[in-house]
């Protein structure tokens, strides 16, 4: 049996990586249209192995993600990759968030995230000194991780076990031929018995090519971060996280301590002109134009308008920014962040507007298509392969 893959992120190598080493006599190529693996949100992600805070219990992300953090730890272990239980405290600013801080203790004990623990304000400044709130939940196994060096690892992995990384491959045309799928490029075509579609910014594209023209599209924002200055990277221990607005799939500005030592400060999300438009310079008109006239984002748009010009301010004005951190670390100041590299979230949004918070995964006859996959897709990268592979 041949088996195709499409796209060298973390997630599409770890199936392929599955595949390999479970299905014997089976042929596992993976395609992807960059000249590196990991090239987009696997390379340009916060580190982070999440512990299962947030999600609901139930969910895929849930399951998977306490599922995946367990196989993530061990596989780096195995193979000598950075793995730190720096740790992660959800900070309360004020009385008001406390309900909230509710909701995520109740969620991630359903979950069954293990060491938890409720502190008070003066609690939160034993384990963060810096950090300001009138009280946090710590998650200790929270933990920073280079993915990209992980997706390195999945890719040797995968060339071991007899199976093919294919870089400078771009699907751009997808058909039948009885019950098998024509997978082509510009240059090339290629046969496959069962394709799998883990195309990230792209996915609902490659998805449509292949039959799946049902579910959301993928609407790009992108993410911009600051970096702690090495003379001050001490204001930070671990991770410090917001309390999350429930309305959106996104975090907020946050703290994150990285394997190499550095502190990233953010990311807003602001909309991104170009699927992958990285800087705020990358304008790709057609990627814009689709996005403006799909009606799920022009729902989107009419109905968190006002947050949107928040984040766009939050863009445009430093200070601003910086202030929104300021409410976590009051000791911070402008001059104690520089700019540091962006990345782009594939936001898979319904027609009607709603924000797809799940994994999303999808069938088109042989044809698998991974459809919405955002954090904790990384951590959970080992158990969605694990999910997929069982149902292909």
């Amino acid at each position: 049996m041949r088996i195709g893959v499409v796209g060298a992120g973390i997630l599409g190598l770890a199936i392929a990586r599955r595949l390999a080493e479970t299905r014997p006599g089976a042929q596992v190529t993976v395609l992807d249209k960059e000249a590196r693996v990991a090239a987009h949100q696997t390379g340009h992600n916060s580190g982070v192995a999440h512990a299962g805070l947030y999600y609901a219990p139930g969910s895929l992300k849930a399951t998977l993600c306490r599922r995946g953090i367990g196989l993530l730890k061990d596989y780096c272990a195995e193979k000598g990759l950075p793995y730190e239980e720096c740790g992660k405290v959800v900070v309360a600013r004020d009385a008001g968030e406390l309900g909230p801080l509710d909701e995520i203790e109740r969620r991630a004990t359903a979950n069954g995230v293990p060491g938890l623990r409720r502190l008070t304000g003066s609690e939160l400044r034993e384990i963060e000194p810096h950090a300001a709130g009138v009280a946090a939940l710590h998650s200790p196994t929270t933990a920073i991780v280079d993915f990209p060096a992980v997706a390195r690892a999945f890719a040797a992995d995968v060339t071991a076990a007899g199976g093919e990384v294919r870089l400078g491959f771009e699907v751009v045309r997808l058909g039948r031929a009885g019950d098998r799928v024509r997978v082509g490029s510009p240059d090339e075509e290629l046969l496959f018995d069962r394709l799998i579609v883990c195309a990230g910014l792209q996915s609902d594209r490659v998805a449509r090519l292949a039959g799946d023209a049902s579910g959301p599209a993928i609407v790009p924002f992108r993410g911009e971060y600051y970096r702690l200055v090495p003379s001050r990277t001490d204001l930070v221990r671990g991770l410090i996280y917001p309390v999350p607005d429930p309305r959106y799939p996104f975090l907020g500005v946050h703290f994150t301590r990285r394997v190499d030592g550095g502190v990233d400060v953010g990311p807003n999300a602001v909309l991104a002109l170009a699927r992958e438009g990285y800087r705020r310079r990358d304008v790709r008109p057609a990627d814009l134009w689709e996005t403006l006239r799909f009606p799920g984002f022009r729902h989107l748009a009419r109905r968190h308008w006002r947050t949107g010009a928040k984040e766009l301010y939050g863009s445009a004005v430093k200070r601003a920014f910086v202030a929104q951190a300021r409410g976590f670390v009051p000791e911070l100041t402008a001059d104690d962040v520089v700019a540091a590299p962006a990345g782009v979230r594939a936001q898979a949004v319904d027609p009607d507007g709603s924000l797809v918070d799940d994994f999303r995964i999808g069938r088109a006859g042989p044809v698998v298509t991974v459809r919405n996959a955002p954090s904790p897709a990384a951590t959970s990268s080992l158990a969605i392969a694990e999910h997929v592979t069982a149902h292909l």
